[in-house]
Formats: structure tokens, C-alpha cells, sequence
């Protein structure tokens, strides 16, 4: 909605973690004037391009703050807004969140289980998510750690074609862990070619 459109119009605003001067809220001394239809009208007061944005019943918007000096556009603020959250949301739904998925191994886990697992690990890593492996030892398991080890480094050395050690195997209370990562060329749908 323009400045003398609809009462009292807005006299900033924040799109994302940016902070937006309109109107009387610019500072500036001097500023890079752009009209409605993009054409470019020099530097001058801020007062002057407002009163020829309430002349069209539009918004003074500033779109470049850092530069010397500002550089300020005629237009309709509302919509402005409206567009730019947009994007800004088209821009998140485009992102990827990087999970960290759990397998969990015993130290008596079978050869076909653990196949199965290390599968679903190689799964969740052309994914494009982050895996860390337990292995939980409960009971007498505690006295032969050394079981859960040769299982770990195994199934380390197993994946070292896709996946890059985050974290190395260090013991958490009962438990025996590693973070692995995916490595940029397994190429999956989520994996990020800029880590």
C-alpha cells in the first residue's frame, strides 16, 4: 500500500534480518533516485523523492543502504514487502536441512545385520545427511569393548568410499560412537557439492 493510500503506512520494516528505511526515515543527505518504471533520476534530497513517490501514491524505499550514496527506488512499499518475503521463502523451501541420523549396532550384531545397517547408513549419506553410529554395550558386553572397536573401525573402513569421519570413535558412557559425513562425490540427491 502507498504512503497516501490507507491512513498511516508503515514507516520501516525488517525483511529477514535486513532492516528497510522508507520516507522520513531515510538519513541520508543525498540519495540515487530510481522511479517506479526503473529509470534512473540522479542524486538528490531525499525530500525531493518523496514528495514525486507521494505524487504517485507510492513509498521513497531505500534498496541499498551501503552504497555512497544510498540508492533509493520509488515504489509501492506493501507489495515491495510482499515480494521479497516471498523469495525469501522460496529460498529456505529450497534448502536442504542437514540431519544427523542414529544407527545403532550391539557388539554381538550379526554379519547380515550389520550388511543391513551399514546399507542404511550408505542410504541416509547419499541423502545428503550426517550419521553417527553407536554401539551400545550393556551388561557383561562392557568387559569386551574391544569387540565394539574392531566393529567400529570395520564398518569405518567399510564407508571410507562415501563418507568422511566427522567425529572419530570415542566412548560415550556405555556407548562407543562415530560421525561420519557424506563425502561430495556420492553425488545423492541432497549432497551439497559446495561442502
Amino acid at each position: 500500500m502507498g504512503a497516501n493510500q490507507g491512513g498511516a503506512a508503515q514507516e520501516s520494516g525488517a525483511i529477514g534480518h535486513r532492516y528497510i528505511r522508507i520516507n522520513e526515515r531515510i538519513r541520508a543527505r543525498e540519495v540515487r533516485l530510481i522511479d517506479d518504471e526503473g529509470n534512473q533520476l540522479g542524486i538528490v534530497p531525499p525530500f525531493e523523492g518523496m514528495k514525486l513517490a507521494r505524487e504517485k501514491g507510492l513509498d521513497l524505499v531505500e534498496i541499498s543502504a551501503n552504497a555512497k550514496p544510498p540508492v533509493c527506488r520509488i515504489l509501492d512499499y506493501g507489495k515491495y514487502l510482499y515480494q521479497m518475503n516471498k523469495r525469501e521463502h522460496e529460498a529456505r523451501k529450497h534448502q536442504k536441512s542437514i540431519e544427523v541420523k542414529e544407527v545403532k549396532f550391539r557388539p554381538r550384531t550379526s554379519a547380515h545385520d550389520f550388511t543391513i545397517k551399514k546399507n542404511r547408513i550408505i542410504g541416509f549419506l547419499e541423502d545428503g545427511d550426517k550419521v553417527k553410529a553407536t554401539i551400545m554395550f550393556r551388561g557383561r558386553e562392557r568387559a569386551h569393548k574391544e569387540i565394539g572397536w574392531d566393529m567400529i573401525n570395520r564398518l569405518l573402513k567399510e564407508l571410507e568410499d562415501v563418507a568422511n569421519v566427522e567425529a572419530r570413535p570415542k566412548q560415550e558412557g556405555p556407548n562407543l560412537s562415530a560421525v561420519m559425513a557424506p563425502k561430495k562425490t556420492t553425488g545423492g540427491k541432497g549432497a551439497d557439492p559446495a561442502r
